[in-house]
């Protein structure tokens, strides 16, 4: 068997057709890989010194990604019962604004895209992705984070329970579990429904919680460990307790 790399004839002792003359006007395979390589290094060449000229023409550092400019605005927020002035970019969100500028690494970032619920923080009592949130859009408001939910040395009752229940394995997660679940009974109390509410016309608070609603208002937030069981024993008890001794 001839090889495709072998100067040898064809086995049928025909010319290799690429070593025969071409008819007048006409270019062979060889002659054209030929000519386009002698263009491509001659094109090469030509550019060399105006590529030299053009980096030797442009200020240092100018290849480097520049980010946008912008200014920084004022934000007023009280969180964890602190008032906190702040000068933030318009595109920081309160995730960001939370970890690297107010120092409170508790609200953790996950997927970054609204998925997981890991940043989970309450705004006004009300459990949001704080990842997809834009800091300015929430001036003035009431910020609620993991480090706020105890009272000085005393655990909020879900934080609690979580430990009691085996609710973690991994913590990663934990933090926007437990601000997820303080804000769905709150939501749970308001009589909000969810998809597995067996009557959605019915007023007044939903309660008491099955596993099943337990599990459909905490799908938003994942545990990539699986502690599943764990986060709705925890919140199955807390659930059932007096309102008052779990706010």
């Amino acid at each position: 068997m001839t090889s495709l790399l072998s100067d040898e004839r064809p086995a049928d002792g025909l010319p290799d057709p690429t070593l025969l003359p071409s008819p007048a006007g006409q270019l062979t395979r060889r002659a054209f890989i030929a000519e386009g390589g002698a263009t491509g290094i001659a094109g090469v060449l030509a550019s060399a010194p105006m590529a030299a000229s053009a980096a030797a023409a442009a200020p240092a550092g100018a290849n480097a990604v520049q980010p946008p400019s912008s200014s920084s605005v004022p934000l007023a927020l009280r969180v964890n019962g602190k008032s906190h002035a702040q000068q933030v970019d318009p595109r920081t969100t309160l995730l960001d604004l939370l970890r690297e500028q107010m120092t409170l690494p508790g609200t953790k970032k996950g997927c970054d895209h609204g998925q997981c619920g890991a940043c989970t923080v309450l705004i006004n009592g009300r459990r949001i992705n704080s990842c997809l949130a834009l800091a300015l859009s929430y001036d003035g408001a009431e910020v609620t984070t993991i480090e706020g939910l105890a009272r000085g040395d005393e655990l909020h009752p879900m934080q609690a329970a979580f430990i009691k229940h085996d609710g973690f394995q991994c913590g990663y997660c934990t933090s926007g579990q437990i601000c997820s679940a303080v804000g769905m009974l709150r939501e749970a109390e308001q009589g909000a429904p969810s998809h597995v509410t067996a009557d959605v016309r019915r007023t007044g608070p939903v309660a008491p919680l099955s596993d099943a609603e337990i599990r459909e208002r905490m799908s938003g937030n994942i545990c990539r460990c699986g502690a599943y069981p764990g986060i709705v024993g925890a919140v199955r008890e807390v659930s059932l307790m007096p309102r008052r001794s779990r706010a």
